[in-house]
């Protein structure tokens, strides 16, 4: 036997080299769709941008390009010996942006690292991580917010006593709670009419609003007491024409199929405002970012009736930044020229014929939505407006645009100082030129907060207003953003809205690689149930052909989303808060209440809190009803579930998950 000893020996050694690199994992060869991440996707062994690793002008093989706040999960039970990486602010920075790196385990910080800009030589590291179990991977902002904050682990690797598949080790960085779980009722089969009860136009503008009904198709559709000028498709439902006159009209609509029949008022409004409700609908940016094209829009435009949310009010379909000409683009399909010798501004090769892709969408009763910068260029460097306000509002009008979002970017390089003056002013520029265009445009400024726009956004004419920076899929990002909204509301109404970013559920990812919102499903009830609270434009940000039966229930709850179309158009303001357990309310037209539950838990302290280590229990929350002005009897309706909960005096609790909400109707019984 002594003859096969070389051989086996021979193996061995052939072996050997891979048991042992086994044991070494490097961060690029993890799951990364699970890392969290404030801006883009992370990227293995590039920059969040899609270049070389590099810092500092030092380029790195390996590592993980990601950006802040970004944090990533991973599951050792133990098996680590060390954690090595060299970590700074990738060299794509600008000088503005300044970053943390931290390394914690099992919910103590091992690694606290300095702050770091652009330039400052990568930071070499190696942590101990012997006996952790749960290994947390954070970059943060360093205080000063996330703009620019491109961040780099670089030669990143794991060191472990065994071998453990890299696949197997990410799981996520912030999400906790079950998996999940359905609660809205599917819609019956006999019609019911949903979204809006009132709808603003200007004088002599066209005129089109679809008829929101679910049921069994095929279905019928009239409408009682039209005013002249305006008729209904009785197929579609569409409701089509002009209006030269002022005034308000009441109509009767009705949809019928052969199980029965639904009624409802709606109240047409001919005069100086629009967007009488929160605009709902879809935007291009958290799911395709660049990578939008034609085919993508009208895709979305299909899923959007395919899918059965236009019978639930989801009425625009918005495309975001990289449709014009990008001069000093590398890819062919995005030169040309930037404007015809008029002076009107051009689309890229991506967009052939805007006039064809509006009128498709119009086709399906849906509206259409564009966007561009006060500034020379947009966010992503394409053609933007600057000096060239009226002939792009022009342009949008002879395209059909029904929603313009107008975004701050290289405007910051225009404007003389952060007066409100100079804030307010290109805004103003804006809206003149839209007021010249006989169609009625959405005007949504997006300029994230500056100067407390809230408080201005509708003098210089704003429909909606962004009040923050860029939302992404963490909790961290919602809950800092929709919990800090609290006296916002008293800028906001009909035709004026707060806007907190738009919504980060289904499979999202700035394009074109799509992942799964990194929110569990009672973050994603909580965030659905805030933004309808907050009367916020509701604009879904997900692929919306790959609708997953999950995300299309939180997306078709009518009772919900009455709550924000509801027609007083009175945001809700906070109006308790014991240690994260907050309560939010608002009036309602018909003299009830919504109220809202949330086991929010938003407190850091520090890096460790940007992690979630395991499931919590549910907490209780006691409602004061003579906190509602309510003293006597009240009655409560759970709107997710559309089922009633009881009738209640005096006090009433609520069992409400970790991270998640319960969501009441609650009317006074007289």
């Amino acid at each position: 036997m002594t003859r096969y000893r070389p051989l086996v020996m021979f193996a061995l050694l052939a072996v050997l080299p891979l048991l042992v690199s086994a044991q070494t994992v490097w961060l690029d060869e993890t799951d990364l769709s699970k890392m969290a991440a404030g801006w883009g996707n992370p990227q293995a062994r590039k920059s969040v941008d899609g270049k070389p690793l590099t810092v500092a002008g030092q380029t790195f093989e390996r590592g993980v390009g990601t950006h802040a706040v970004s944090t990533f999960l991973l599951k050792l039970d133990g098996a680590g010996k060390t954690f090595t990486a060299s970590v700074g602010l990738d060299d794509e920075a600008n000088d503005k942006a300044s970053v943390k790196f931290y390394v914690v385990g099992d919910r103590k910080v091992l690694f606290s690292g300095e702050v770091m800009k652009k330039g400052t030589p990568a930071k070499s590291l190696s942590v101990d991580i012997s006996g952790i179990k749960l290994l947390g991977l954070m970059v943060g902002d360093a205080g000063d917010g996330i703009d620019w904050d491109h961040a780099d682990w670089c030669d990143a690797k794991i060191s472990l006593k065994k071998p453990i598949a890299p696949k197997s080790l990410a799981i996520g960085s912030t999400s906790v709670g079950p998996e999940p779980y359905i609660l809205t009722p599917r819609p019956p089969e006999k019609p019911r009419i949903n979204g809006a009860r009132v709808f603003g136009v200007r004088p002599g503008n066209p005129f089109l609003y679809t008829v929101s009904a679910s049921g069994k198709r095929p279905m019928t559709f009239s409408a009682a007491g039209l005013p002249a000028g305006l008729a209904i498709d009785g197929k579609t439902g569409r409701i089509t024409g002009l209006l030269a006159e002022r005034g308000e009209y009441r109509v009767k609509l009705s949809a019928a199929n052969a199980l029965g029949t639904d009624e409802r008022d709606l109240r047409i409004a001919v005069g100086d405002e629009i967007c009488l409700t929160p605009p709902m609908g879809w935007n291009s940016w958290n799911c395709w970012a660049c990578a939008v094209d034609d085919a993508k829009v009208r895709s979305s435009a299909d899923a959007m009736v395919a899918s059965g949310l236009v019978d639930h009010g989801w009425t625009y379909i918005n495309i975001d930044d990289c449709w014009e000409i990008k001069p000093d683009a590398k890819e062919e399909n995005l030169l040309g020229e930037p404007r015809d010798k008029d002076g009107m501004i051009n689309t890229n090769k991506k967009f052939p014929d805007m006039n064809s892709l509006s009128d498709y969408v119009h086709s399906k009763g849906l509206k259409l939505g564009i966007y561009s910068s006060p500034g020379p260029k947009t966010c992503a460097g394409f053609t933007a407006t600057y000096q060239y306000e009226e002939k792009d509002a022009r342009r949008w009008g002879d395209w059909g645009i029904d929603y313009i979002k107008y975004d701050w970017c290289s405007y910051g390089d225009i404007v003389k100082d952060p007066s409100l003056p100079e804030l307010k002013k290109p805004y103003y520029l804006m809206r003149a030129a839209l007021n010249k265009v006989k169609r009625d445009i959405v005007f949504s400024l997006c300029q994230y907060g500056m100067g407390n726009v809230w408080e201005w956004g509708g003098e210089v004419g704003g429909n909606c207003w962004r009040t923050t920076g860029d939302i992404n899929d963490t909790w961290g990002s919602l809950s800092e953003i929709g919990f800090n909204q609290n006296g916002h509301e008293k800028f906001a109404g009909p035709g004026h809205w707060n806007d907190p970013d738009m919504l980060v559920v289904g499979l999202v990812g700035w394009g074109p690689e799509l992942h799964p919102s990194h929110l569990a499903p009672d973050e994603q009830y909580t965030h659905i149930s805030l933004w309808s609270l907050l009367s916020s434009p509701l604009l879904i940000g997900c692929d919306l052909a790959r609708l997953d039966p999950f995300t299309l229930s939180l997306l078709t709850n009518d009772e919900v989303l009455a709550v924000n179309q509801d027609p007083l158009g009175k945001p809700a303001g906070r109006i308790s808060d014991d240690n994260g357990k907050q309560i939010w309310a608002r009036d309602l037209e018909d003299g009830s209440k919504a109220v809202g539950f949330f086991y929010a838990d938003t407190k850091k302290s520090g890096p460790a809190d940007y992690f979630s280590w395991g499931k919590k229990s549910s907490g209780s929350i006691v409602l004061d009803a003579g906190s509602l002005g309510i003293t006597g009897k009240f009655r409560v309706r759970d709107l997710w579930r559309q089922k009633d909960l009881g009738v209640f005096s005096g006090k009433f609790e609520a069992k409400v998950p970790f991270h998640g909400v319960l969501l009441v109707k609650i009317t006074e019984v007289k």
